[in-house]
């Protein structure tokens, strides 16, 4: 049996004639930049989310850094502030705070949700911050109330990057509604993915909600009168055509994978895996399924002569690219041993039942 470990190309076949539709009808309009579909998704993606405000944006890292560069021309943040990030995210969340001449204050992470530990945080907390970046990574909810409760002590902004996590709940609150604003990502293989790239801002304060959808269109309120030096980063009216098409499916695609999860948490029985911890009283979307071996090399060999797919996110922590060679002094054990073992295996709402059990069976026999 080959099971990769994505397979895009059936995900999307499967709404081929809706999309043919929407081409048809972007084509017809003659308006292929903010236009109608955009609008459209934007005011399906804030009602989704619970929110007042969306604004498509080119793909997550600008929808994050928009946000940040936001709240400095409001006055909320200045260049040199201090942002707690957890250390083992994507290097995106970090490149949104050093865009803006931000500070990111590496913070270790729960070693078993791989999510923020709120008591770390508070720890790293000085007077020069001013705001916590919170990813729910994986798919998996952050332990947003005390996180919540954190911030509005220390008058903290809590910006979410919600790029894995599109769907998530907790307690009736989706994630992307639990901050003051924030992130997502569009890219294809997200839980909402585009057949591109793509990205948006949600929040519930119109003065931001403003002054980003300003910023994104190069600075200008009003064509050719350009208020801020601004950026070109706009959804494409093509995307969000296509993205409300599968907004409407999201949850139906979302409890595919909950589903999955459930039986690889509850199946999954060998002493050389971690699996994932969670919270039951969070409804996580699992946008990846993370294991972790501490002979993560022998398993992937292993898994690939199976015929099953996996991948790292991300065999190297921000702190440790070459990138941020300021901080590869650093040591953040939590962090560097979450990197070093850390696998992916199969996650997407077509894998079928036996797929999942050939999974299950092959990674319980797993020896050394």
């Amino acid at each position: 049996m080959h099971i990769p470990f994505l397979d895009l190309r059936s995900q999307n076949l499967q709404y081929k004639e809706e999309f043919e539709k929407s081409f048809e009808s972007f084509l017809d309009s003659g308006w292929y930049i903010l236009g109608e579909q955009v609008r459209s998704f934007e005011n399906e993606l804030a009602a989704y989310i619970g929110v007042k405000y969306a604004i498509g944006v080119g793909n997550g890292l600008d929808a994050l850094t928009l946000i940040f560069r936001a709240y400095i021309e409001m006055g909320r943040l200045n260049k040199g502030d201090e942002v707690i990030v957890p250390a083992n995210t994507y290097i995106a969340t970090v490149l949104s705070i050093t865009e803006n001449g931000l500070v990111p204050v590496f913070v270790e992470p729960d070693i078993n949700t791989y999510n923020l530990n709120p008591k770390t945080v508070e720890e790293s907390i000085t007077p020069k911050t001013k705001a916590v970046l919170n990813v729910h990574l994986y798919g998996l909810v952050s332990r947003i109330e005390d996180l919540q409760a954190t911030c509005k002590k220390h008058k903290l902004l809590l910006i979410e990057d919600n790029a894995q996590a599109i769907g998530a709940s907790h307690k009736g609150t989706k994630t992307g509604a639990m901050g003051d604003a924030a992130g997502f990502s569009f890219y294809p293989g997200k839980n909402l993915g585009a057949l591109g790239d793509g990205g948006a801002v949600t929040t519930n304060d119109k003065q931001l909600a403003d002054v980003i959808r300003t910023i994104a269109n190069y600075g200008s309120e009003q064509k050719y009168y350009n208020k801020y030096k601004g950026v070109n980063s706009r959804l494409d009216e093509l995307q969000a055509g296509f993205l409300s098409i599968k907004l409407k499916k999201l949850d139906e695609e979302n409890l595919s994978r909950q589903r999955i999860a459930e039986r690889y948490c509850s199946e999954i029985k060998n002493k050389h895996i971690i699996l994932p911890s969670y919270e039951h009283t969070q409804a996580n979307v699992w946008h990846l399924f993370v294991i972790r071996c501490e002979h993560r090399e022998q398993l992937i060999e292993y898994l690939n002569h199976k015929g099953i797919g996996t991948m790292c996110h991300y065999p190297v922590p921000p702190h440790k690219q070459e990138a941020y060679c300021e901080y590869n002094k650093y040591e953040l054990p939590i962090t560097e041993k979450i990197h070093l073992e850390i696998l992916s295996i199969p996650m997407y709402p077509l894998l079928d039942e036996e797929q999942v059990s050939y999974i299950i069976e092959s990674i319980n026999q797993f020896e050394l």
